[in-house]
């Protein structure tokens, strides 16, 4: 079972190096932490409201249906970042807090094959006004993962500055794509 997940988190997570600006702040014998930054050429209000627009900016290829389009995320207390499926759909993750006007969200999210681990996971985005645009801090704090977990960490940490640099591309250009 453990070469089966851990061949599960390397298929989901694997990607290329993270962006400039992200890293794997730490791990830990129990979790680890990520983060990254983005200096993104429009208002923290509309990147914010871009956050709540996922279906348009994630990559398909780390969704259960292939399909972004099919992911939404209300942006209020308890709202669901949620994934339709045929019959059926997949909770990614639940907003635990909403504040646009300090520019903070923040959702429980283990996401991909960290939910079959039964971790716990912090998904937390800060918003502020920086030269004329908006910069974004994105951290995930993952715990309770067992030690072959934490090796994948710098797989996740590829995973999700891909995710930051399409939001990016999105809010920029309308479109997500390179």
């Amino acid at each position: 079972m453990r070469r089966t997940m851990a061949a599960a988190l390397t298929a989901l997570f694997c990607m290329g190096p993270g962006a400039a600006g992200a890293e794997v702040l730490e791990t830990g014998p129990q979790g680890f932490r990520l983060q990254a930054m983005r200096q993104i050429a429009a208002p923290p209000a509309r990147v914010y409201e871009a956050l709540g627009e996922i279906g348009r900016w994630w990559d398909g290829a780390h969704s259960y249906s292939g399909k972004a389009e099919t992911m939404s995320v209300r942006l209020e207390p308890g709202g669901c970042w949620c994934e339709a499926l045929p019959g059926g759909g997949v909770r990614h993750g639940t907003v635990l807090l909403a504040w646009p006007e300090q520019g903070m969200l923040r959702l429980d999210a283990p996401l991909g094959p960290l939910q079959d681990e039964g971790v716990s996971a912090v998904l937390a985005f800060q918003l502020r006004g920086k030269d004329g645009g908006t910069e974004l801090t994105a951290t995930y704090h993952v715990g309770g993962a067992r030690d072959f977990i934490l090796k994948a960490a710098p797989a996740v940490d590829g995973v999700l500055n891909a995710a930051w640099d399409r939001l990016t591309r999105y809010v920029e250009t309308g479109t997500p794509a390179p």
